[in-house]
């Protein structure tokens, strides 16, 4: 499966598609009449060429029980109400234009020679068009099957390079029978964004959205309100490696969330140990010894026996939770959150110090073993975040005891999710997350494509929340960023002959640049990303085999009971999504070994 379809042939509809009419006219026939008039056989064959324009409004008057010289009047009305649609013509006119050429555009129309003459007087960009065909100068008419093979053989095009846009569903369903894309035209701007995705590069687009709008990429919250904030600020810099993109704070010791002043939370927010751990590894400051100054001072947030309380310390609110470390630099704000543990663990293990948490590895491996993220966390919305932060961790450090307790459990979560509808950002963390186990989300990347807007970014997607409000916080540019990464890293073979993948995760081997220091931008082809990319080891299990082609392929998978039973749950109960993600069967002695779609 490529990125992008890449369909290099357009083919429109004119009526109701790239021009408009009206059925009111000044006759006593009805719009209701004349629609009935347009839909009848007589008319049809009219259109085929087999009538002439007097013969066919005798024969509809005699059928209709109306006086010829009313329905000659009442199709004169129509014709003369006729107009193009300039705003969706110039679309696609700068379409073809931003293709460069490339594009080659044609129309395919039912209308009678008469009116075909008429629109050609209509001042429309019919410069755009290589060739317009009628179905009078055919004698074939849509949805006829006939119609659509005579046509890609005069444009002498394979199906799958075709798109062709309808008002109606009939004519679709006949075009996509054939294999060519169809495209219903109910909606000019879904229209549109669905002519981008089939026919431009998704990367360049993405890379476009995120270039025009680089250092004003900033947060904002389900209510509309912008969050400007260093988190997702720093995501975008990980993902992208372009310090142009991006605009935060910086901080040489610990991090804190907002860069001003704190939004819909208390006035005064102390660091937070998420924010820093994902800072010092992205900004790589000056000295080992400053990150490991405040690794030290993150020690210091659990009780003497290790144990990390989630309200202030009394014997009845001790959870038994060893190094599972606080989300905040503030003893009074003592709050925990497994994907902050995981971001913890991420710094630790990429400074070789992961051995001084392994009671929080425990519990981490506890939460996925058992599928306790299913519903998100205190601070984070979706199950992929859980999911893609671990495969995070993973990426950042070749401990093999870590990768032998954590890639298998986190292969298996991530497969169950497989398929599991998603925003944006979810799919695009699945897709990720996938890759660092060595599988192929091929279906959810087929999922997130089409989710491109026109613009060519991708909506925001809820990442993060607020624990007490429950407030939700997203980013374009963060969705984008993790989309672009997603389509590159799946497959290498996906971009243009001779570029690279323009995007690059940080391996703890690169980690040796400080703050100050410019960093080169990696958002246009370079000559090592492709190495680097192909130089991360993959985690044991080994990866599955790479899919050949788009075609609809069996591969084996060995699923757990527990993955088994949640399918047959889901099935019998589809309308119950909480269901399916909360209800549990586990069984570690039972297995099954079944033939899956990945297609």
């Amino acid at each position: 499966m490529s990125p992008s379809p890449r369909c290099r042939i357009l083919i429109f509809d004119l009526g109701d598609v790239l021009f408009s009419w009206s059925p009111v006219t000044s006759t006593s026939i009805s719009p209701q009449t004349l629609k009935a008039i347009l839909s009848s056989t007589v008319w049809r064959q009219y259109e085929c060429g087999r009538f002439s324009e007097d013969e066919c409004y005798r024969l509809v008057a005699e059928k209709f029980s109306l006086d010829p010289g009313e329905v000659r009047q009442a199709i004169l009305d129509a014709r003369n109400s006729l107009q193009p649609d300039d705003e969706f013509l110039r679309f696609v006119y700068e379409l073809q234009e931003e293709e460069q050429g490339t594009l080659r555009i044609f129309a395919m129309s039912n209308t009678s020679a008469p009116d075909y003459a008429v629109a050609r007087c209509k001042p429309a960009r019919w410069e755009i068009f290589e060739r317009v065909f009628t179905s009078a100068g055919v004698g074939m008419r849509k949805p006829d099957l006939r119609f659509f093979k005579y046509v890609l053989d005069e444009i002498k095009a394979e199906p799958s390079s075709v798109v062709f846009v309808d008002d109606r569903s009939e004519n679709i369903l006949a075009a996509r029978s054939l294999g060519i894309n169809g495209i219903v035209f109910d909606d000019a701007n879904r229209v549109r964004q669905a002519l981008r995705y089939l026919v431009c590069n998704p990367v360049s687009r993405g890379l476009a959205f995120l270039e025009l709008r680089a250092g004003r990429l900033e947060s904002e919250t389900d209510l509309g309100q912008q969050v400007p904030e260093n988190f997702t600020q720093l995501l975008i810099l990980e993902a992208t490696s372009n310090r142009n993109l991006v605009n935060y704070v910086y901080h040489p010791h610990t991090w804190k969330f907002f860069k001003g002043n704190p939004i819909f939370t208390t006035n005064t927010f102390p660091a937070d140990m998420d924010t820093t751990s994902i800072g010092l590894m992205v900004t790589h400051p000056d000295g080992d010894h400053v990150v490991h100054s405040v690794m030290d001072e993150m020690l210091q947030y659990t009780t003497e026996d290790g144990i990390t309380t989630v309200k202030p310390p009394c014997p009845m609110f001790i959870l038994p939770l060893h190094q599972i470390y606080q989300t905040y630099f503030d003893s009074e704000r003592q709050r925990i959150d497994p994907v902050v543990a995981l971001n913890v663990l991420t710094l630790f293990y990429s400074r070789g110090r992961g051995e001084e948490l392994s009671r929080t590895l425990e519990w981490v491996l506890g939460i996925l073993e058992h599928r306790a993220y299913l519903d998100g966390t205190r601070y984070y919305e979706t199950a992929e975040s859980f999911l893609f932060f671990a495969s995070r961790l993973l990426r950042n450090t070749e401990d093999a005891f870590l990768h032998s307790r954590l890639a298998p459990l986190l292969r298996e979560g991530i497969l169950e999710r497989a398929g599991v509808p998603g925003d944006a950002l979810a799919l695009s963390m699945r897709v990720l997350a996938g890759e660092v186990v060595g599988l192929r989300m091929e279906r959810d990347l087929a999922a997130l494509l089409p989710l491109q807007c026109e613009d060519g970014g991708w909506e925001p997607s809820w990442i993060y929340k607020y624990g007490s409000s429950g407030v939700k916080i997203g980013n374009r540019g963060l969705t984008t960023a993790l989309a672009l990464k997603a389509i590159t890293v799946l497959d290498e073979k996906r971009l243009q002959p001779g570029s690279r993948i323009p995007f690059d995760f940080p391996t703890p081997q690169s980690q040796a640049q400080s703050e100050p220091r410019p960093r080169t931008s990696t958002l246009t082809p370079n000559s090592r990303v492709s190495r680097e990319i192909s130089s991360i080891p993959n985690p044991s299990p080994p990866p599955s085999p790479t899919l050949p082609s788009p075609k609809r392929v069996m591969r084996e998978r060995c699923f757990s009971a527990s993955s088994i039973a949640k399918g047959v749950y889901a099935y019998l109960f589809p309308d119950s999504e909480r269901a399916h993600s909360s209800w549990i069967f586990r069984n570690s002695s039972l297995g099954a070994h079944i033939s899956t779609c990945n297609a």
